[in-house]
């Protein structure tokens, strides 16, 4: 039916595009996504090609088989890039049709970018066809049942009836065929379309006259035909056509004939001897490309199955070796040596490794781990082992923080144990992934007790910088101040460590001075004394010189870089936040749309990417841009979806969307987002942006809930004191306990608010003084509160917080001030509110200019 639809796509001007899944290539990643687009891509001129790929080539060009694979790639990046360049596909060559067989053998990674691709091409000038049995794995049903509900089509391929049978046989064996012989065809087959044709193959080649009296032999010749054994094939192609056709199974589709030759051994003549025999026997046929297939895929199941365990299994070990010869690369190679039994041979270890290396290069992470599980089975040497486990555990940390987790616990507790240098790194990223897990406190802890038992010298430093950096993102300590003594201390320490490496000389700088650039370690503590600091609401001059001084001519050093794995993209996060909260929005803006850059050219659309939007978001609320806020956040929190809920990505997205929401007046939709996402107690371990008890406080108090608002608030409060973090724009705890307690308490609320705007003083920025003082008007009254509010002005139009000062400007226009005074405040606010997208603060806004706002004295 396929090559029906094939061929009227192309009459009807179509460009085609085409793939078979393969039973022994299930494992092979991208093998169908190749198939489809590589024959199309690789024709197109320079110039098609930059239209074609953007700034995707490095990220698809290795999955569509197009160019070598570079470092590791996210698998929701590879997936983005194939979305993106099918598309600009389809408007250069539209309309397109994209069909594919069997395609409950399509490899994972390809059937996962047809699922998700299958949603876009509603939109395109595109037909998608699919066909499949329903055969697959029980990791793949989600995506069958996923595609299957997006279709606008489904046929479903029912047995053939009786009439359908007899046209079949008579174009077979004749118009005589009596009907008495039509009828028993279909009543053996039952109307099975292939064992149909199978069956009358078998009729013709016995030579059986079609009538009434030949229908007692149909079904013994039935079952011969289906059941295909060794016999069955030995008897019908003889010993040298079979081994041909053995070796052609192992490849399973697009067998190149010469590579089929080469691993049953036979010579060139021989070989095509076989291919004419194969073919003459309806089990090859010839493709387009010179290649060879099998004429349905039920007969290299056959085929395949007829060899003998030792047989195959020797197949597959020639094909290992056989494919690597031919330069079609280790991973291809690898999908055999899987097939081949352990030996404890180095060699094969070395080749899994590698191949796994280059699976993760081209986004595959699932085929890199089978690579490396099977190597671990080989098994590799001991002193290897550690190192192997390593990389299985590396190989997860992108996807499957668990697994990660699992191997390189069992890396470290290995009793020949790894490298000092793999050792550190082992550890570092152990602790990310348990940080990632929603474990911070383990991370924290494992990073300590790593570094006490490691010789001094850089990785010991690391470590403990590793440890500082975990524990600085624990939202609750026990010894909050005292670590933040700790880290000064340790900030100090290592930068007279630098200064003696410096005066020393060159020589004897080297160790210390390369390991300072190479790991960045004098960064890395700038940066967390830095976001310390932010954090306990220090003067901002004190925090912005540690900032600036992370930032060697004003750019992010190699070793913070968005990208690098020596830190992560924590350190260059808190660095652009702490930027942000000290109103340097236009740095934090240069660092957020690095990343952002960043994560898309290296193809990383997991979490590192929805981090990028996460920042960006937030930097766009603070500057008031709340629509776009709302953008980015909106793609944080789908990116966070996909990985799953209850990540730190997830609270923070669901968090700063929330607050957005509700600046933007819809407030109804704010709390909803909450209740869907279950933001509110118990909060995870891990700090959220902004602090999430007071956001969730702040909700309660929007909703009516003053009480609880005022509980959730002073628990909030005691816990972030106890912490030392006293930051008034990450958590405005104060000012807003102080509202939510002064209809009862009014006293208590102006004491509550006086502190919060003490705080802010402290910090210096006059966006978290010009809020503070906001607040501190809202539970004042009379000429009090207007004066507080003309003062919030004054610091907010000098900040970059346009939101906050369009508050405190329609807060203004309703105080007890003169009307011409009320009059320029509102219009003010107006502006600015609409500007910003705050619709209900505009709509507030109007509605006091037009109940004539001003005491007029």
């Amino acid at each position: 039916m396929l090559t029906e639809v094939r061929r009227a796509a192309r009459h009807a001007g179509c460009t085609v595009l085409f793939a078979r899944g393969g039973q022994r290539q299930c494992h092979e990643p991208f093998h169908v996504v190749r198939q489809l687009v590589r024959p199309v891509l690789s024709a197109l001129s320079d110039d098609e090609r930059a239209r074609v790929f953007g700034p995707w080539e490095d990220v698809v060009g290795p999955a569509a088989g197009l160019r070598p694979p570079g470092g590791q790639l996210d698998p929701q990046g590879v997936r983005d890039g194939l979305d993106f360049v099918v598309t600009r596909l389809v408007q250069l060559r539209s309309p397109l049709a994209v069909l594919v067989d069997d395609l409950h053998w399509a490899d994972p990674e390809s059937l996962g970018w047809l699922a998700g691709f299958a949603v876009r091409a509603r939109e395109l000038p595109a037909l998608l066809v699919l066909a499949c049995r329903d055969e697959f794995p029980d990791d793949a049903l989600a995506l069958q049942r996923g595609l299957a509900d997006r279709a606008d089509r489904r046929h479903e391929l029912r047995p053939l009836q009786p009439a359908s049978v007899a046209h079949l046989v008579r174009a077979a064996l004749g118009a005589q065929a009596e009907d008495a012989f039509c009828r028993h065809v279909w009543a053996v087959t039952a109307g099975n379309p292939y064992e149909t044709a199978a069956l009358l193959r078998e009729v013709a080649d016995q030579r059986l006259d079609p009538v009434e009296e030949s229908t007692g032999l149909l079904r013994e010749i039935a079952a011969t035909a289906r059941g295909m054994t060794l016999r069955h094939w030995l008897d019908r192609l003889g010993p040298t056509a079979l081994r041909f056709a053995w070796a052609a199974s192992v490849l399973d589709t697009d067998i190149r004939p010469d590579l089929a030759a080469a691993i049953c051994a036979q010579g060139p003549e021989t070989a095509a001897q076989s291919v004419r025999e194969l073919r003459r026997h309806r089990v090859l046929t010839g493709t387009a490309a010179g290649r060879l297939e099998f004429v349905h895929p039920l007969i290299a199941t056959s085929v395949y199955q007829s060899m003998t365990p030792a047989a195959r299994t020797g197949m597959h070990g020639v094909a290992a070796v056989e494919v690597e010869n031919a330069g079609l690369g280790l991973p291809a190679a690898s999908r055999h040596m899987l097939e081949i039994l352990p030996e404890g041979d180095g060699v094969i270890v070395d080749k899994l490794r590698r191949a796994a290396r280059e699976h993760l290069a081209i986004g595959a992470p699932e085929a890199a781990q089978r690579c490396l599980r099977r190597a671990l089975s080989e098994p590799p040497a001991d002193e290897d082992r550690a190192s192997v486990l390593y990389e299985l555990g590396c190989s997860a940390l992108l996807t499957d923080p668990a697994t990660t987790v699992n191997q390189l616990r069992l890396a470290l507790a290995d009793p020949y144990g790894l490298d000092p240098g793999l050792r550190v790194d082992a550890t570092f990223r152990l602790a990310q992934a348990l940080a990632h897990s929603n474990r911070l406190g383990e991370a924290a802890a494992l990073c300590a007790e790593e570094a006490a038992r490691t010789p001094p010298g850089p990785g010991r430093l690391r470590l403990e910088v590793a440890h500082f950096m975990f524990a600085a993102f624990q939202s609750e300590d026990a010894d909050g101040p005292g670590r933040s003594r700790r880290l000064a201390q340790f900030h100090r320490t290592l930068d007279t460590v630098g200064m003696a490496f410096t005066d020393a000389g060159a020589d004897a700088a080297a160790p210390g001075g390369a390991v300072f650039e190479h790991d960045g370690l004098a960064h890395a503590v700038a940066v967390l004394r830095c976001w310390d600091l932010t954090l306990r609401g220090a003067d901002r001059a004190r925090a912005l010189a540690l900032a600036d001084s992370a930032l060697p001519q004003g750019r992010l050093p190699h070793s913070l870089g968005w990208t690098n794995t020596t830190w992560g993209f924590e350190l260059p996060g808190i660095l652009g936040l702490s930027y942000l909260y000290a109103d340097r929005v236009e740095r934090a803006e240069e660092l957020f749309t690095e990343a952002v850059r960043a994560y898309e050219v290296a193809g990383w659309s997991g979490g590192h990417l929805g981090f990028a939007y996460l920042l960006t978001g937030m930097l766009r609320f603070r500057c008031g841009a709340l629509v776009e806020a709302e953008d980015y956040l909106r793609r944080a929190l789908r990116t966070a979806g996909r990985i799953g809920p209850g990540t730190p990505l997830h609270w923070d997205a669901v968090g700063a969307l929330a607050e957005t929401l509700a600046a933007r007046g819809r407030l109804e939709e704010a709390l909803e987002l909450a209740r869907e996402h279950a933001f509110g107690p118990p909060y995870p371990t891990v700090m959220v942006l902004p602090d999430a008890p007071t956001l969730y406080g702040r909700l309660l108090l929007a909703a009516g809930d003053a009480a609880g608002a005022a509980e959730v608030l002073t628990a909030a409060g005691a816990a972030l004191d106890a912490r030392g973090w006293r930051n008034t724009v990450w958590a405005p705890w104060l000012g807003h306990l102080a509202r939510a307690v002064a209809p009862s308490e009014p006293q208590r609320a102006r004491e509550l608010a006086g502190e919060a705007v003490r705080r802010a003083r402290r910090s210096g920025t006059d966006s978290a003084v010009g809020s503070a003082l906001r607040l501190c008007a809202a539970v004042h009254d009379g000429p009090r509160a207007a004066e507080l509010l003309a003062q919030a002005v004054r610091h907010l139009e000098r900040s970059p917080a346009r939101y906050e000062h369009a508050m405190a400007l329609v807060d203004l226009g309703g105080a007890p001030v003169p009307a011409p005074q009320a009059r320029a405040a509102l219009a003010r606010g107006l502006e600015l509110a609409v500007e910003c997208g705050a619709d209900g603060l505009a709509d507030r806004a109007r509605g006091l200019l037009e109940a004539g706002a001003g005491a007029g004295g």
